[in-house]
């Protein structure tokens, strides 16, 4: 079952991209309280089901059979950093991320600082790229009060505000930031009941910055530890991702087949894609989701097998596709939201592919035995001409 508290707690934190302590804070304590290992690699990203960049290398020199599934999740959301204080309060920020496009004057911001949140705003003087595809930069007008003193502008980040920043009404989650804390949250309940298998085959990889360009996530491949291994590895991105036809809110998570940029591994989705019809018939959906790119596109380029499941996501990145509760304009600022019942199961796919035996070495062995069925069939009438 869904922990609707812990999960409502993870959604509440602030993130931005490279503002991200709030949330590994909240992850970093979950885990110490389930006895979950855990360490940051070089840049800050969390690394789950191992003590140490030692233990963590030593998993991947070693040859089993059984591939290591890597989860992988990301802990920003688009949002903005302070950069200079234009008076008394009046605060200049650069955005980093997508972000609606429409309505931006006047929209409420929350703002927070090294401590939590600080106080709310108001977005002014919006500035939309070149091609009118995000936001740039602003000001916002914070509320202060009388005595609060102003804290330094670099120290502040934030993002769209509304009602609270994570509520449930009739089994949708409405929040400020779904993309992609529901697969980090994910992430860490897999890990409850992943991280002592044996042989061991589960690590999680919560990353930073994948909103401007995956760089977190770059960053840990380049390490160059995943090709100094033996084991036989696969990437299992688990994103957040724009509703589109075939991938709807409440109709089951989707096995990805690729995004924007990529197509991913078709031998490693047809397990996936079996273990979605045994354990959950016909409560998933599956397509190209091409509404943006994940971070299997990264073990794509890397050369590396992946594959996908995405939670399907309403007004993706804040902009107010599909309405809904403080939607005040269509497209303009709006709370993300997501379904319960295709968080479940998401998780339930997740660990079906950490069962052992799954045919990862040749899983078109039925389809073969269907193709000489369909032969067999079909000889007495080539053979009639």
């Amino acid at each position: 079952m869904i922990n609707k508290k812990a999960l409502i707690s993870l959604l509440s934190q602030p993130s931005a991209p490279y503002r991200e302590y709030f949330v590994m804070e909240w992850a970093k304590k979950e885990l110490l309280q389930h006895q979950i290992s855990f360490f940051q690699d070089p840049q800050g990203n969390l690394v789950l089901g191992v003590r140490s960049e030692q233990e963590y290398r030593l998993l991947l020199a070693q040859p089993e059979q059984e591939p290591l599934r890597i989860f992988i999740a990301h802990m920003d959301h688009p949002g903005f950093h302070g950069v200079s204080w234009k008076g008394p309060d009046t605060l200049e920020v650069k955005w980093f991320g997508g972000s609606p496009r429409k309505h931006l004057n006047g929209s409420k911001v929350w703002i927070a600082n090294n401590e939590g949140f600080f106080t709310t705003g108001k977005l002014v003087s919006p500035v939309l790229d070149a091609k009118k595809s995000h936001l740039v930069k602003a000001k916002v007008k914070v509320k202060k009060g009388s005595s609060q003193q102003l804290p330094k502008a670099e120290s502040l980040f934030g993002g769209f505000g509304f009602r609270a920043p994570a509520w449930e009404n009739k089994g949708i989650i409405y929040t400020k930031a779904a993309d992609d804390l529901v697969g980090t949250y994910t992430i860490i309940e897999l890990a409850k009941k992943a991280s002592q298998l044996k042989p061991r085959r589960f690590i999680g990889l919560l990353t930073r910055a994948e909103e401007v360009g995956f760089v977190g996530c770059i960053a840990h491949f380049e390490q160059g530890w995943f090709k100094e291994g033996k084991r036989q590895l696969l990437f299992v991105s688990l994103e957040t991702s724009r509703t589109l036809p075939g991938a709807i809110v409440g109709k089951g998570p989707v096995v990805r087949l690729g995004d924007r940029a990529s197509i991913f591994s078709s031998a490693y989705l047809e397990v996936l894609n079996q273990v979605a019809k045994k354990k959950l018939r016909e409560k998933y959906q599956r397509r190209v989701m091409d509404g943006g790119t994940c971070e299997a596109t990264v073990a794509v380029a890397y050369r590396f097998p992946c594959v996908g499941i995405s939670i399907p996501l309403g007004n993706y990145h804040n902009q107010g596709f599909e309405g809904g509760p403080d939607c005040l304009k269509k497209e303009g600022p709006a709370p993300e939201f997501v379904s319960l019942s295709d968080i479940k199961g998401m998780l339930m796919l997740c660990e079906g592919i950490l069962e052992e035996k799954l045919p990862w070495d040749d899983p078109w062995e039925k389809k073969r035995m269907d193709f000489k069925k369909y032969l067999e069939a079909g000889v007495p009438f080539l053979r009639s001409l």
